[in-house]
């Protein structure tokens, strides 16, 4: 598609977000790919659209089990149109398993089921490296309304479990996913994207990556292990 003539409102690490209207943008899914705070970069053909195509199967699925999202519509291979919302800059982790940075903090190996779901929160601000921040922290600097947050971890563990479920009729494994919300006239909606560049999913006889970890830890291409994933999904 072309963007000319639309101004581009955010440029992030893997997608472009342009103004369509007052209401709507447009997110582009771009093929770059980072790591580790952006220290680790390429631009792989394929993966924004293979993103982009998760994303938006997710979104509808959501949807239908009462999960209000930023989708509209479809737009072409590497973008839809969404509502224009104020984002909450906030990052909300779900953990099913240990894995990545909470290995790394608590000193657990990776791979442990975890008694329940963990939500987990940071702040959303790169400068900063995205720290974590505790619901007291939240509260008291006044980033979002204690109702407001209620719903979002509310709406982040109904995720969790629609998820979970639908991918274990594929074998496959939700190990930790983050998300983003946003608010529009009141209501929050689900933001940004929900792909194997968020999520962390394991193939559950192997444990073998599906997701972006395949990238950081070298251990196999990206767009055939994403690729895998949307086929084990149907899509």
């Amino acid at each position: 598609m072309s963007f000319h003539g639309l101004k581009m409102l955010y440029e992030g690490k893997a997608k472009k977000i342009f103004e369509k209207s007052k209401d709507e943008v447009v997110i582009y899914f771009k093929d770059d790919v980072t790591a580790f705070n952006g220290e680790k970069k390429d631009s792989i053909s394929g993966k924004g659209k293979i993103n982009k195509k998760i994303s938006v199967f997710f979104f509808k699925i959501l949807e239908e089990k009462g999960v209000p999202t930023q989708f509209i519509k479809d737009l072409d291979e590497t973008s839809f149109v969404a509502r224009k919302l104020d984002i909450i800059p906030l990052e909300v982790i779900v953990r099913n398993y240990t894995a990545g940075s909470f290995c790394k903090r608590y000193g657990v190996k990776k791979g442990i089921k975890l008694k329940e779901p963990i939500v987990e929160f940071s702040l959303k601000d790169d400068e900063l490296g995205d720290p974590m921040i505790c619901k007291n922290v939240i509260l008291s600097l006044e980033l979002v309304d204690g109702d407001i947050l209620e719903k979002i971890e509310h709406y982040a563990r109904k995720i969790n479990e629609i998820l979970t479920r639908l991918l274990s009729q594929s074998n496959i494994i939700l190990v930790d996913f983050k998300l983003e919300f946003g608010v529009k006239d009141g209501n929050i909606y689900l933001a940004d994207e929900i792909s194997p560049d968020t999520c962390r999913f394991w193939d559950k006889n192997t444990m073998e990556s599906l997701d972006k970890d395949v990238y950081r830890e070298e251990t196999g291409d990206l767009v055939e292990r994403y690729s895998e994933f949307l086929r084990r999904i149907g899509l």
